[in-house]
Parts: C-alpha cells; structure tokens; sequence
C-alpha cells in the first residue's frame, strides 16, 4: 500500500511539473504569422511580466481619435536573456512597432521589432 502512494505522489508531481509546457502554444494559435502590420504612437505603458511581455502604443486614427493597440512579446527572462532590459522601454517617446495581426482583428499582435524617433530598434522577433 505505501508503494502505491509512493508512486501516486510522485506521479502527481510530475504531472504538474509538466502542466506549463502543455499550456504553452505558439503564436500561430492567436495571431497570424503570415501577415504583418505597422503602427506609429506613444508608448503609453510596459507591462513585464510572465508569461509574456505586453507594451501598450496610443495611435491616431483616420478619424483623429486615440486607438490603444497592445502588443504581446517574449517572456521576461527570455527577453533579458538577449540583453533587453525592461529600462530600454521609454514611456512616453514615440516608436513605430511591427507586428503580426490578432487573428480576431482586435487591437492586438504580437510585436516583432520597436523602432524609436532616435533611430534605434529593439528586434522582438525574428
């Protein structure tokens, strides 16, 4: 009987142990990698933390109005990883970001490059 337990115990923990690769996907599930799209705003916000990064650009429609388009990127360790660092954000500046569109055509992508007024581009995506 304890041999049983022993093993049901350790069964449970490495059923849970797995449960965040099976709930990781790639981005094919919520947007579109085939296409790509390009937006010009104001960074508004920087949201760093897991699973995914999200960063928030306040953009000017046809109509004059403010859109808020919201953009997911990599995880935080894997984006410090590759040397960029959540204080590289500049609140504030105006970049240009590309992305490939949400598949539901909400305001969202997954962000691929930001490129600020100075010229400088942080590549999120390859």
């Amino acid at each position: 009987m304890k041999k049983i337990s022993a093993i049901s115990i350790a069964f449970f923990g490495l059923f849970l142990a797995v449960l965040p690769v099976l709930a990781h996907h790639s981005i094919a599930a919520e947007f579109d990698p085939t296409k790509d799209f390009t937006v010009t705003g104001v960074l508004t916000r920087v949201d760093w933390v897991n699973p995914h990064i999200y960063w928030y650009v306040d953009v000017k429609n046809d109509s004059g109005a403010i859109d808020t388009w919201r953009f997911q990127g990599a995880p935080p360790s894997m984006l410090h990883r590759a040397g960029l660092l959540r204080s590289d954000w500049k609140i504030g500046e105006t970049v240009t970001v590309s992305a490939k569109p949400a598949k539901d055509g909400s305001k969202l992508g997954f962000g691929t490059l930001i490129k600020y007024a100075d010229g400088h581009s942080i590549v999120l995506y390859h």
